[in-house]
Order: C-alpha cells, then sequence, then structure tokens
C-alpha cells in the first residue's frame, strides 16, 4: 500500500478537522471520497459536546435525509458494512422511527440484527409497515435456510441412524471398529485375518418419532439474536418426522409456540422481546411436556439471569436428569462474540451435569448430532 493511499484511509477514519483535513495527516479528498466522506461523517462525526458528552451525528430526524443516506451507504459500502453502519445508525442516533416508515424500511439492507430489532418494536409497528416488516424477516430467514437448514437436517438424520444398530447393515453401513471387536474370535491363521461371521452396522429407521426435542427460549431483550435463530433451527427440526419438536419461549410469562413451527416468520413475530424472566416457570411448563424423559432433549437458551426461583429452577433441573433428560444450557445462539451470563447459575447447573455454554449458528447442527447420539458434552463448554 502506497504512503498516500495510507494517509487516505486515515482521513477517513478520522474524519475532517476545521479545515477539512484530519489531524496530523495533511490528506485531502477527491469528490468521491467527500461523498463517502459525508456518509461516515453524518453517523460517526461529534458535535462538539465534549470528551465526557454523547456523540451525535448528522442524520437528524429528517426522513428525506436518512432515506438518501441509506442509500449512500449501499453505494459506497460493501453489504456486511452496511449492515454495521445500519445497525449503529440505530443504537447510537437512536433512529427507530426510520424502522415505523415502510419506504425507509424497504431501503435498509436485511440481517439478523434488523430482525432482532424489529421483533422488539413490533408491538409500536404501524398498520402500514407491519407488512414491509414481515417482508424484510422473510428475506433474512430464507437466507438463513439457505445457509444452514440442509446442514441441521444433515446432521441430526445421520445421528438418528447411527443410533439404532442392526445385525444385517447395507455395505456402506457396516461400522467396522464393531464388528472387528465382535469377530475377533474368528481370527483364521491361514487367512491371515478376520472372518467376520456377524456383522454390526448403523440402521436406517424411519417413520417413527426417535426423539423428542424441547427448545425453550428466553425472549428477554438481551436474547434477540438467539430467538431468531433458535425460531430458525425450531422450524428446521419441527419439519423432521422423526422428531417431535416443541418451542416454548419465555420472558416472565410463557408462550407455547410450537403450532407456529410450520411458518418461522409467524413464530418469530410471535414473540415478545423485551422484560424480565422466569426460568423456573419456563422449565416447569416443559416438564408437563416431556412424557419420554429417556428419549426427550431439552435445550434451554439462556443468559441465565433468573427473575424467579433459581433454587427450584435447579432442583426442576435436576429431577430431569434423574428422570434421564438430556438437558443443554445454551448461553447464547449467535454470532455476536462472548455473551454476558449469570456465572453462579452456569456453575451449579454444571454441578448437575447440565452443560453450559455459547454456541454459532454453523455450530448448532453438529451440536444437536452430538446431542442426539449420546455424546459427552463436556467438550463444547471447554471449546466455548
Amino acid at each position: 500500500m502506497s504512503d498516500d493511499e495510507r494517509l487516505r484511509r486515515w482521513r477517513l477514519v478520522l474524519g475532517a478537522g476545521a479545515d477539512d483535513t484530519a489531524d496530523g495527516t495533511g490528506a485531502g479528498l477527491g469528490q468521491d471520497d467527500r461523498k463517502l466522506d459525508a456518509a461516515l461523517g453524518a453517523l460517526y462525526d461529534g458535535d462538539g459536546a465534549g470528551e465526557s458528552g454523547p456523540r451525535t451525528g448528522g442524520l437528524g430526524g429528517s426522513a428525506p435525509q436518512v432515506a438518501r443516506w441509506l442509500g449512500d451507504i449501499r453505494e459506497y459500502f460493501p453489504t456486511p458494512v452496511v449492515q454495521v453502519m445500519q445497525r449503529d445508525a440505530v443504537e447510537r442516533l437512536g433512529l427507530h422511527s426510520m424502522l415505523l416508515e415502510p419506504e425507509l424500511l424497504a431501503a435498509v439492507e436485511p440481517d439478523v440484527h434488523l430482525v432482532s430489532t424489529l421483533l422488539s418494536l413490533r408491538g409500536v409497528l404501524p398498520e402500514q409497515t407491519k407488512e414491509t416488516a414481515r417482508a424484510v424477516v422473510r428475506t433474512v430467514v430464507a437466507e438463513l435456510e439457505r445457509r444452514l437448514a440442509d446442514r441441521m437436517r444433515s446432521a441430526v438424520t445421520g445421528a438418528l441412524d447411527r443410533s439404532v444398530r442392526t445385525r444385517r447393515p447395507r455395505p456402506g453401513d457396516i461400522d467396522l471398529a464393531r464388528t472387528i471387536r465382535a469377530n475377533l474370535q474368528h481370527f483364521s491363521p491361514d487367512l491371515g485375518t478376520i472372518v467376520a461371521e456377524r456383522l454390526i452396522g448403523h440402521g436406517r429407521r424411519r417413520g417413527s418419532v426417535e426423539r423428542d426435542v424441547v427448545l425453550a427460549v428466553d425472549q428477554s431483550g438481551s436474547m434477540a439474536e438467539s430467538v431468531v435463530y433458535a425460531g430458525l433451527f425450531g422450524a428446521v427440526l419441527a419439519s423432521m418426522r422423526t422428531l417431535r419438536t416443541h418451542f416454548v419461549a419465555f420472558d416472565t410469562a410463557v408462550v407455547d409456540l410450537t403450532d407456529e413451527l410450520g411458518d418461522p416468520v409467524e413464530l418469530l413475530f410471535g414473540t415478545r422481546l423485551g422484560g424480565g424472566t422466569d426460568i423456573n416457570r419456563a422449565i416447569a411448563y416443559c416438564q408437563s411436556l416431556i412424557t419420554r424423559p429417556t428419549d426427550t432433549l431439552l435445550v434451554l437458551i439462556s443468559d441465565l439471569y433468573e427473575g424467579g426461583d433459581r433454587a427450584e429452577l435447579l432442583h426442576r433441573v435436576a429431577a430431569l436428569t434423574r428422570a434421564g433428560v438430556q438437558v443443554v444450557a445454551l448461553l447464547a445462539l449467535s454470532d455476536s462474540g462472548a455473551p454476558a451470563y449469570d456465572h453462579d447459575t452456569a456453575a451449579a447447573l454444571s454441578e448437575l451435569g447440565v452443560p453450559a455454554f455459547a454456541c454459532t449458528p454453523e455450530l448448532f447442527p453438529d451440536l444437536m448430532a452430538a446431542a442426539v447420539r449420546g455424546e459427552d458434552l463436556t467438550q463444547w463448554v471447554t471449546g466455548s
């Protein structure tokens, strides 16, 4: 990179001084870069409030100005950068109002964070904006399904196949390690090999329900991104005939959205982001759904900040594990980095044999497959 290009980039990062040059660079900008700089400055330049005061940008409350800015950043920056800038505009400048107007909402680049914001604003969306909001959510869900749904189905189906053993497997389903161990007594010195009189393989049972899956999803405001991914994965799991899937969303109340699993968009609009958290009440409801404990996987997606009865929560979880239910606590199901969570409750769950860790959406199919196979999930805790 040339020195001029390096100075140009620093100039765009630092913003303009009083004489339209950034302190210390001495670099000016061409016409195209001035437009790019104006788009950045509208969002990130301060207003002279001082070091302790809030930084505010130049978008103000003008809908036409916001619309022009949305068009500019889509022209000047790649999609991932546009999504970050939109999120910053909403969070830093309080431009939630731009999501309440259909014309502005239609100009926004859809992503998971935007969906989370729309779901949190669901109760105040004007009637003329609701259909546009649903279209945005539908676009994001379709992209997530394209990226993740097939992986989930493949991983879980493979895990279920390998959980059923047969002694007359097809060639591609032979479990070589188990077959060798079962035929060690049939070693032939003349042939110098083991004669496999008994084959052991992976069965492929279809049509019957092999596992019950209960997703208990914390819909408090801090879990917004996790709710979006959980809704998508819940819909995918519900589409598999070998699974019986329940989707339970909760804050201080509990709502069973299982009937909405056929349409992830409607499922997400059935959630209610924000409010407090009563995990114990949610787990109590989940207990009422479990009829086959040893064939049930309960996935609690929560940051574990309990606003209800923590002691009773731990008592319920202990009872579930004793009955044979496999319980997993996901502190977050998102790409947003290390989550904030209640370390004491996570440690208490760990002592009960319930692993607690965060998981990215890309790894969730592998996690579900490992859980279905009954693997020890401790490695996921140490790897998170």
